[in-house]
């Protein structure tokens, strides 16, 4: 396998990893623009492009654009997230420049037809409806409000029936003009793939998008803060964390380990003590998002109402026990787990190509599994344990919980309680 690096003259990269031994390519364009560079006005509107982008061209219609696709056994399909979007393809090696020629169709010459863009604002309408009825998402948006709240990086990604209503053609023509802009765009591809042919068509397609860089997302700040919602549901869905780190910070692998460390797998420390010693709940875990100026450290559990009482507290009592024991075996688990992962991912193209394309816009090139893996090996157990106690006594906690929430404690007192925890752990 080898990465090459080039750019157009407009600031826009290509990225590729020459997998020999396959037939098939994965490749796509990943926009560093997503949910956070929305103004207020514009809630839902990088989700609404992407689906909108497939919906007609200048010269395809929506069925021709699935019809070419897949008439050549391919499949085409994008994501909107909170920082970037993408459109990505998976086709055979020769296919690769229909993919491109697609992929620069749907970005550079959608039509936007407004018949179109009503029907498909009725079906985002329905995704946020089943968005509603579904617990985890539910809790998880309430989360990240809580977390940043009155911010862009804080809103749902899918806006609002309201927001998404409200827009036309021309709102998502000069949100793509502000935002899809060459230094902001990556084409990454990867398994059978020529570097010099896609660097040639890509000079021929998104060469002409512009070369200035678009407006910088509002910053980030977190603040904490709870969110607690009665709803008639079977569990409580609870999500409480802690401010985290982001990608460019010294401790952002560290965190990314302790996350997995403490709940990343059945052999966890979360897992065994909640799950598997008390039964206060069927799965629970952990996790750490980095973001490029912000960071949040989180715990997800669902619970029957009767269990919360005892949930939150084991939990945090874990937190606590971190800060002063964490063994170098249990580091080289979640190192294993975490080296695993990754070495796994390297063998799909389409995984490799989204993270080499995501490093590009994160880091500015593409980091070597080598380079990670020796990041991760320095990362000591005592740096985890140090690590610990300034990520959860440092920050107001973030809760939030959804369904009988009656005797969910709140976020003060897990304050107070956190506090308490780490003084007794340290005794």
């Amino acid at each position: 396998m080898s990465v090459q690096v080039s750019k157009l003259a407009n600031g826009l990269t290509v990225v590729t990893e020459h997998m020999d031994r396959l037939e098939s390519a994965a490749l796509g364009i990943w926009v560093k623009a997503g949910a956070r560079n929305e103004l207020a006005d514009q809630h839902g509107i990088a989700h609404l492009l992407e689906h909108m982008a497939f919906k007609g061209t200048e010269r395809r219609s929506a069925a021709r654009i699935a019809e070419e696709i897949e008439n050549v056994g391919g499949e085409v399909n994008a994501a909107t997230s909170v920082e970037t979007t993408a459109y990505y393809a998976r086709v055979l090696k020769d296919d690769v420049p229909l993919a491109v020629d697609i992929l620069h169709d749907i970005l550079a010459n959608s039509v936007f037809d407004e018949a179109e863009l009503e029907r498909e604002k009725h079906v985002i309408a329905q995704e946020i409806g089943a968005a509603d009825d579904t617990p985890d998402d539910i809790v998880f948006d309430q989360f990240q409000s809580s977390a940043f709240s009155a911010q862009p990086i804080g809103r749902a990604i899918l806006g609002t029936r309201e927001t998404v209503s409200s827009f036309r053609s021309a709102n998502l023509r000069d949100y793509l003009k502000s935002h899809y802009r060459g230094p902001a765009m990556v084409l990454a591809a990867a398994g059978k793939v020529d570097h010099d042919e896609l660097m040639k068509q890509a000079q021929e397609t998104f060469g002409a998008f512009a070369a200035e860089p678009g407006p910088a997302p509002v910053a980030a700040k977190y603040n904490g803060g709870e969110k607690l919602t009665e709803r008639d549901f079977q569990e409580t869905q609870i999500v409480l964390g802690f401010e985290g780190r982001p990608y460019h910070q010294r401790d952002f692998y560290a965190s990314q380990l302790l996350a997995t460390l403490l709940g990343g797998g059945m052999s966890s420390r979360l897992f065994q003590e909640v799950r598997e010693k008390r039964g206060l709940c069927y799965s629970v875990s952990s996790f750490h998002w980095g973001f490029s100026d912000t960071g949040i450290f989180g715990i997800h559990a669902a619970t029957g109402p009767e269990d919360v009482p005892e949930l939150i507290p084991v939990i945090l009592d874990e937190l606590a026990k971190a800060a002063e024991n964490i063994s170098e075996a249990e580091a080289d688990r979640a190192r294993a787990q975490i080296r695993a992962g990754l070495l796994m991912s390297m063998e799909s193209p389409a995984s490799r190509s989204g993270q080499i394309a995501r490093q590009i816009l994160l880091f500015g090139r593409p980091i070597p599994a080598e380079e990670l893996n020796e990041r991760l090996a320095a990362i000591s157990a005592t740096r985890l344990r140090e690590l610990a106690g300034r990520l959860f006594a440092r920050s107001t906690p973030t809760l939030a919980a959804v369904g009988p929430v009656a005797t969910v404690m709140r976020h003060r007192e897990i304050a107070e309680r956190m506090g308490a925890s780490l003084a007794n752990a340290a005794e």
